[in-house]
């Protein structure tokens, strides 16, 4: 019987793979046979992550990348892919901000515009030029933020609500390409991101707090890293071959359960 979900020989880019939700990407992709390529601006940590793929028998690379400089990008993005194409492209990298319109300040904005907004388009200018004779498969990270209102998240809802729209329009001028378009929209994922919030901004009252942020997804808690990377799975695999320009909400029943 055929495997489900297989990528054997496939090339995978992944966007801020050294930790959180990338590397669970970059592992779940790898474990499906992937070679999973790893774009990071901490070179360290996307290092530790091929070695963790490499020691489980999987095959993956680390590459330094500031997803927010365009000539970086053009210029990584060939050098990967000399002498092989670009299956799976996964624009995962991003920063986060606090702030609402009043205490968004013109450069906490524009740092988020340069890595959410600007480094997805750098991806996916690179990406959609090496997938267009052959096509492929690129997931973009979006938000709940993107959909519904979140409070003191002026500036990085903007960011992922400009990547829901440019998720659509690539799916819709790509599609004579062979390049499937989609992204999923994550509620609160426990990642190593979260303790650090928490740990800078509750010191001592850390427990207290995740257990409230928890409890804001009626399933009574936070994503894991793992659900993130099986769904982006399926959606680079065939078995999404008839899924293009849609968004996938994984979370908890955030947006409609709350609403």
């Amino acid at each position: 019987m055929s495997k489900k979900f297989d990528l054997t020989d496939k090339t995978a880019i992944i966007t801020g793979g050294g930790s959180g939700i990338g590397r669970a990407i970059a592992m779940a992709l790898a474990d499906s046979g992937a070679t999973s390529i790893i774009l990071d601006l901490n070179l360290d940590g996307a290092i530790a992550v091929v070695e963790e793929i490499q020691a489980a028998g999987g095959k993956a690379e680390a590459h330094s990348c500031n997803v927010a400089d365009h000539e970086e990008v053009q210029r990584v993005f060939g050098d990967i892919l000399k002498g092989r194409s670009l299956d799976i492209l996964i624009n995962n990298a991003g920063i986060a901000h606090v702030g609402n319109i009043l205490t968004t300040s013109v450069e906490d904005f524009d740092r988020i515009y340069s890595v959410n907004i600007k480094g997805v388009f750098n991806t996916l200018k690179a990406g959609v030029e090496a997938m267009k004779n052959s096509g492929g498969s690129i997931v973009n990270l979006s938000s709940v933020a993107a959909h519904v209102g979140i409070s003191d998240r002026f500036a990085y809802s903007t960011s992922k609500g400009a990547v829901h729209a440019m998720t659509l329009s690539v799916a819709k001028d790509c599609l004579s390409y062979g390049i499937r378009c989609n992204s999923i929209s994550p509620g609160r994922v426990h990642t190593p991101f979260v303790d650090g919030f928490l740990a800078k901004n509750y010191p001592g009252n850390e427990k207290e707090m995740f257990e409230t942020l928890s409890k804001t997804q009626p399933i009574g808690r936070m994503g894991k890293p793992d659900e993130m990377g099986s769904l982006v799975l399926y959606l680079c695999s065939e078995e999404a071959s008839f899924i293009t320009g849609s968004d996938f909400k994984i979370d908890g029943g955030f947006v409609t359960l709350n609403t």
